[in-house]
């Protein structure tokens, strides 16, 4: 394929495989018609499930997928699937299942082998072009999988047996349904507070995930039962999230997750459907607890979501930002360096500003250890001791800080939004919305 023609993926619906028009390997979108092109070449299919919005399925193409050597084994070899996540979750999380039945992890890019009747054999999530700190790169992973579908044909349909019965036994865990008794939401409840991280806040240790919907279900308890122990749990969660670096303090709304414990490095992409919850969790904390600082996150959730998610002319929320702008970006528009702020802030604005996002010389990201992730490290009382000053005059120094860098970051390369328009995910918008606007007196 020419360089000046673009493959089957030009005519998508989703901006993800529309990336990867450009590509040199003959992608397939998901459907019967490349299945009946597996079989009737007797190639195996090479799935590829990714997002517009994730890191590794970018990188993954451009080392692998863009370059022409690779590009010719797999159209000589293989029957090439791209799918979107976002818009396919069914065919997601079907193989997700199977990929960590096979190699114990799952995640995107996911990067799966299958039979020409769709049984996976063989499967990974990223794989670097050559082989690099002990994983196999693709060229070479690409060669052996198709060798082995030729020569070990019997072993690898005994393969696909086993992993389908992983699927399967997935499957009917995930579909069975039925009343839900007091008993398992008091194990649930239970399972929670044990999990809860006293420290930080959370469940478990790193990566840090939020979990709206059992932050939901302990808000419902502690509204029945004024639980104190409950009470920690969710209002510890709630602030060190939205103080922490997971928070994006300029602009409003949560990024996906934290790689620490402690919520402050975040992986940067912005979803519609995790500030749709997150929305209804801050909602429900205000109406449990009476405190104003979670009425002012669910404010400054919508801020955010009305700025950058949404069709003002149509109707609709997008679905997601991007967490950088290129491929060598690593959060590059939601971090600052300290010479960064000094170009924007002076005097007193500058100095409060700095002490209360905690920017310094040495910050917290590893690509550049100049960059700092803004997270909020002390209250106005102990600012205005250190700067002799009362705490209205330090939060007018702050307001006026945050709108000064915020202007100053839109003028930076803006990560790309995702203006697809899911109806699941818009779902989740509106009620958050509608429960926002009820509880906070919103027109």
């Amino acid at each position: 394929m020419s360089s000046d023609q673009s493959n089957s993926l030009a005519n998508a619906s989703s901006a993800y495989l529309r990336s990867a028009m450009h590509q040199p390997i003959r992608w397939h979108e998901w459907g019967e018609e490349p299945f009946r092109k597996a079989q009737q070449e007797n190639k195996p299919v090479l799935l590829d499930i990714g997002a517009v919005w994730c890191h590794w399925c970018h990188v993954m193409d451009r080392e692998s997928y863009d370059n022409p050597e690779t590009a010719a084994i797999i159209n000589d070899k293989f029957i090439a699937v791209k799918v979107d996540r976002d818009e396919r979750p069914d065919v997601d999380g079907r193989y997700q299942a199977a990929v960590s039945a096979i190699s114990g992890q799952g995640g995107w890019p996911l990067t799966a082998f299958l039979t020409p009747d769709g049984r996976p054999f063989f499967g990974g999530t990223y794989f670097p072009p050559d082989d690099h700190l002990g994983r196999p790169g693709l060229k070479r992973v690409l060669l052996s999988i198709a060798k082995a579908y030729q020569d070990q044909h019997g072993d690898v349909l005994e393969s696909a047996e086993s992993v389908m019965a992983a699927i399967s036994q997935a499957e009917s865990f995930a579909g069975r349904s039925g009343e839900i008794g007091a008993v398992s939401i008091d194990r649930m409840i239970e399972s929670a507070v044990k999990m809860f991280d006293p420290q930080n806040g959370g469940f478990g240790s790193a990566p840090k995930f939020p979990h709206p919907s059992i932050m939901d279900l302990l808000l419902d308890h502690l509204s029945r039962t004024g639980d104190e122990q409950v009470k920690r749990v969710v209002t510890t969660t709630l602030d060190k999230m939205a103080l922490g670096g997971v928070y994006d303090h300029l602009a409003g709304g949560f990024h996906r997750y934290s790689v620490d414990e402690r919520w402050v490095v975040p992986h940067f992409e912005k979803m519609s459907y995790d500030n749709s919850e997150l929305l209804k969790n801050y909602v429900h904390s205000y109406q449990v607890t009476g405190n104003e600082f979670y009425a002012d996150v669910a404010s400054d959730i919508m801020r955010w979501m009305d700025e950058w998610l949404t069709d003002r002319h149509h109707g609709g929320f997008y679905a997601s930002q991007d967490a950088d702008y290129s491929m060598d970006d690593d959060g590059d528009y939601f971090t600052w360096t300290l010479a960064e702020a000094r170009a924007v802030l002076q005097g007193d604005e500058l100095e409060v500003a700095t002490y209360w996002y905690d920017i310094g010389e040495v910050g917290e990201m590893h690509h550049n250890p100049q960059k700092n992730v803004l997270h909020v490290r002390a209250t106005l009382e102990q600012i205005g001791t250190r700067l002799k000053k009362d705490q209205s005059e330090i939060q007018q120094l702050l307001d006026s800080a945050r709108q000064k860098m915020l202007a100053a970051r839109l003028q930076r390369p803006t990560p790309y939004v995702d203006k697809t328009v899911y109806v699941n995910w818009n779902g989740l918008c509106i009620s958050a919305y509608l429960e926002a606007a009820r509880v906070l007196d919103l027109p």
